[in-house]
C-alpha cells in the first residue's frame, strides 16, 4: 500500500516513515501543506496521513480542497489539538479519522487499517482477495496460502508478493518493484530485491513441484499461475 505523509516535524516524520516502511508500506513524505496537497492531487495513494498544523496550507484546508475536487482517498489527521471541537472540525472537513498527539505507533497502524478497510468495503471494484493458481492472498487478514498450506510472510515479502499477484503473468522490472514496493530513494544497483525474491521463493515454491516465481535474466521477474 502506498501512503503520503504530510508532516513538518522532521524527527516525527523520520520515525513514522521508518516504522511504516518496516511494515511494508511505500511512503512519500512532504514537509509543507502546499507540496503535500500537490502530491495528493497528482499521485494515487491508498491513504494520507496529514498533520493538522503544517505550514503554507494547513491540514484542514488540504482535506477540504481534496474532497471538493472529488478525491476520496482515506485521510487520517494527526494533531496536538485534542479538544473535541477540533476533532469535529477535522471530521466535518472530510477526514476519515483523527489521532491526537502523542500517540502510539500501534494505534496509528490500527487506525490506518480501519480507514483503508472501510474504503475497500465501500468500493465494489476493490479486491480483498487475490488468486493465482493454487496461491491465495487475503488482503484483509494479510494471510497467504498455497494449496491450502499457510505461508508466513514478513511485511515486505507480503507487499512484494501482492505486487506480483496483481501483475500475474507480466514481467515486472527491478525499477517497477523499487517504485511500487519500496520507494524512489533506493539505489537501483542494490541487491535488496534479489534478497527478498530469494526469500519469497523459498517460502512460496519450496516443497512444490512447480516454481511459480520466475526470474527472467536481464528483464525482471514474473509470477506464473
Amino acid at each position: 500500500m502506498k501512503l503520503l505523509l504530510i508532516e513538518d516535524d522532521k524527527e516525527a516524520a523520520k520515525y513514522l516513515v521508518k516504522g511504516l516502511r518496516e511494515q511494508g508500506y511505500v511512503v512519500d513524505h512532504r514537509l509543507s501543506g502546499k507540496d503535500g496537497m500537490f502530491m495528493a492531487a497528482s499521485e494515487q495513494y491508498d491513504a494520507l496521513i496529514v498533520d493538522r498544523m503544517v505550514p503554507e496550507v494547513d491540514g484542514l484546508t488540504i482535506v477540504q480542497t481534496l474532497r471538493a475536487s472529488g478525491n476520496q482517498t482515506p485521510i487520517l489527521i494527526l494533531t496536538a489539538l485534542d479538544k473535541v471541537e477540533e476533532k469535529v472540525k477535522g471530521l466535518k472537513a472530510g477526514a476519515d479519522d483523527y489521532l491526537a498527539k502523542p500517540f502510539s505507533f500501534t494505534e496509528l497502524l490500527a487506525r490506518l487499517e480501519t480507514i483503508t478497510r472501510r474504503k475497500s468495503g465501500s468500493a465494489s471494484a476493490v479486491q480483498t482477495k487475490l488468486v493465482c493458481g493454487e496461491l491465495e492472498m487475503d488482503l484483509l487478514s494479510r494471510s497467504v496460502k498455497r494449496a491450502g498450506k499457510e505461508i508466513d510472510l514478513q511485511a515486505r515479502e507480503f507487499a512484494l508478493l501482492e505486487y506480483l499477484m496483481r501483475n500475474v503473468g507480466t514481467v515486472v522490472t527491478r525499477t517497477m518493484l523499487l517504485e511500487n514496493v519500496w520507494d524512489y530513494n533506493f539505489d537501483p544497483q542494490t541487491n535488496v530485491i534479489d534478497v527478498h525474491i530469494s526469500r519469497l521463493r523459498q517460502k512460496i515454491d519450496k516443497g512444490f513441484e512447480k516454481s511459480m516465481i520466475q526470474t527472467l535474466r536481464g528483464a525482471g521477474y514474473r509470477l506464473a499461475s
